[in-house]
C-alpha cells in the first residue's frame, strides 16, 4: 500500500516539473533548483539558531508544547523538501517554512501529546505527588546542611 504513495508522489513531481520546466526554461529551472538547494541547506544549517530561540520562547511559556513541536519539525522537514530537486518539493518545503501547510494539516488531523500520568491515571493526581515529593526532599536536604567557619591561622613554620 505505501508503495502506491510513492509512486503518486513520483507521478505528481514529474507532472508538476515538467510544467513549470516547460514554463521557466532550462537554464532557469536549473538555477531555480541550485538557489532552492542552497536556500534549504542555509535553513538547515542554521536551524539550532531558531530551534534555541523556540526554546526560549517555550520556556518562558510563550508558546505551547504542541505549537513548538509543530513549528520545529515543519521547519526542518521543510528545509529537507528543499533541498531535494524538484518543484513540488520546494512548493511543500516553502509552505511547510510559512506555516502555512502545517495549519492546515493540523486543522485535518489531530497532534496528540503523551502526559505522565500515575497509576490513577489522574495527570493532576500526578503533579500533585511531584510537587509532595519535591517539597519533602527540599525539606530533607536543608536537615543535611552543616555550616562550617574557617579559620585561618596564618602562623608560619618559619617564626
Amino acid at each position: 500500500m505505501r508503495v502506491i504513495y510513492i509512486f503518486l508522489y513520483l507521478f505528481l513531481e514529474v507532472i508538476v516539473s515538467t510544467y513549470f520546466a516547460s514554463m521557466l526554461g532550462g537554464l532557469y529551472t536549473f538555477l531555480e533548483i541550485v538557489i532552492s538547494a542552497f536556500i534549504g541547506m542555509f535553513l538547515l544549517k542554521n536551524f539550532k539558531y531558531s530551534l534555541m530561540m523556540n526554546i526560549k520562547s517555550l520556556t518562558k511559556g510563550e508558546t505551547t508544547q504542541e505549537d513548538f513541536i509543530k513549528q520545529n519539525v515543519a521547519n526542518a522537514i521543510g528545509a529537507i523538501l528543499l533541498i531535494i530537486p524538484g518543484f513540488l518539493t520546494d512548493i511543500v518545503g516553502i509552505l511547510l517554512q510559512f506555516g502555512i501547510l502545517t495549519r492546515i494539516l493540523t486543522k485535518i488531523f489531530k497532534f496528540k501529546i503523551a502526559s505522565k500520568t500515575n497509576s490513577n491515571g489522574s495527570f493532576s493526581e500526578y503533579q500533585e505527588q511531584q510537587f509532595t515529593y519535591k517539597q519533602k526532599r527540599r525539606r530533607y536536604d536543608d536537615d543535611e546542611i552543616i555550616d562550617v567557619e574557617v579559620i585561618d591561622d596564618s602562623k608560619s613554620i618559619n617564626h
